[in-house]
């Protein structure tokens, strides 16, 4: 199989889809791996490395979309890239389509076949291709929030740790899944007084004996949110349902309740944002302010510290990729019913549910779509 990496061209989106190891274990298996030439550079990544590694080198993007049978990106594809996509090819990345029709129908009308990173499951029940870039973000959530507090940002002026003799900042995490629980291991690392509010009582209870006292876990419910987001310095939106677009716990109504130069960092910017008043925003201007709160929501925190989160992301998606080139995806979807959750869209058709559901399109089951 002919795989292809091109350079990424969101915003300031570094990250890119196979470092050379990757291509090297690729090329071992009998493949063959194209990388647009400087796709990793900023991170580090030469040509050099690249082609040592097996690699072929292309000057453009239309090159690699023009010719190979599987495309291994970062972020979901943009318009541009959208209609360089064509009808039998491999689409495998994140696509995060619930709240993007537009990228949604722009698939859709390639009749590509497309495997979204973040709806692959695994035995433990868990997200293994969407983990390593929440703990990125989880932790890079406490990093901005704490930097956004600084009066130069709009903030308030709180140091999230405090100092003998002044408060630490309060700082409400909504949601304790793998994001959640990075955000409060870094807040409390920085000596902030941490809550987190969850749905699931299994979760709160694992939480409580990771953290201990020093973590307050509070379960989630309307009186709750709004009763610990308008006291807190510094809120983290960390919910998730897979596939879906990010429910709306913290409403305008909200807002004129918390304190002037509070913080709300929506790490689930990428399903949609689970603060009514987000919007998405770029590493190149990251905040606003709505009502004295100053929002950061990033859609691609993780592309702030691109190496790293290049190589994590890399180490998950490795084994996923190569199964894939190994066996033709129509292999790979049925040896792997965890992977084959990450089916997205397949020939015109979405096939996740609940991306069908919030985009009001019609859904085919996976297996309907790939018997079809």
């Amino acid at each position: 199989m002919l795989i292809g990496v091109p350079a990424e061209i969101k915003t300031l989106e570094s990250r890119i889809g196979m470092t050379p190891a990757a291509v090297r274990e690729a090329v071992a298996h009998g493949h063959k791996v194209v990388v647009q030439r400087d796709g990793g550079l900023k991170i580090g990544l030469t040509n050099e490395e690249y082609e040592a590694a097996g690699a072929k080198i292309a000057d453009t993007a239309e090159e690699i979309f023009a010719t190979a049978d599987m495309i291994v990106k970062v972020k979901e594809p943009q318009p541009q890239e959208c209609k360089m996509l064509r009808e039998g090819q491999l689409l495998f990345t994140y696509l995060h389509l619930a709240p993007d029709p537009v990228q949604a129908k722009g698939l859709m009308d390639a009749g590509c076949t497309a495997i979204a990173y973040e709806t692959v499951t695994s035995p433990r029940g868990g997200l293994p291709l969407l983990a390593p870039m929440s703990e990125v973000a989880g932790r890079m959530s406490i990093q901005a929030g704490a930097h956004c507090l600084e009066m130069r940002q709009g903030g308030e002026g709180v140091l999230l740790g405090g100092v003998p003799g002044v408060p630490a900042a309060d700082v409400v995490v909504l949601g304790g899944g793998v994001v959640g629980i990075n955000a409060a291991r870094m807040a409390l690392g920085l000596g902030a007084s941490v809550t987190v509010l969850d749905t699931s009582i299994p979760r709160l209870a694992e939480l409580d004996a990771m953290f201990g006292p020093q973590l307050k876990t509070i379960y989630s419910s309307r009186d709750t949110v709004e009763e610990y987001v308008t006291k807190a310095d510094l809120v983290i939106g960390a919910v998730l349902i897979p596939g879906a677009a990010a429910p709306k716990l913290v409403r305008k109504s909200h807002l004129a309740k918390m304190k002037n130069g509070s913080v709300v960092v929506d790490v689930a910017i990428d399903q949609g944002g689970c603060f009514e008043t987000s919007h998405a925003t770029t590493h190149i201007d990251p905040t606003f302010v709505v009502d004295g709160v100053v929002h950061y929501c990033v859609a691609n925190m993780p592309g702030g510290v691109a190496r790293t989160s290049t190589f994590a992301l890399n180490n998950a998606t490795m084994p996923f990729m190569l199964a894939l080139a190994d066996k033709g995806y129509k292999q790979a979807l049925a040896d792997d019913p965890y992977l084959r959750e990450g089916l997205n869209v397949h020939k015109g058709k979405l096939t996740n549910e609940a991306v069908a559901r919030d985009l009001g399109e019609e859904f085919i089951s996976t297996t309907d779509a790939l018997a079809a």
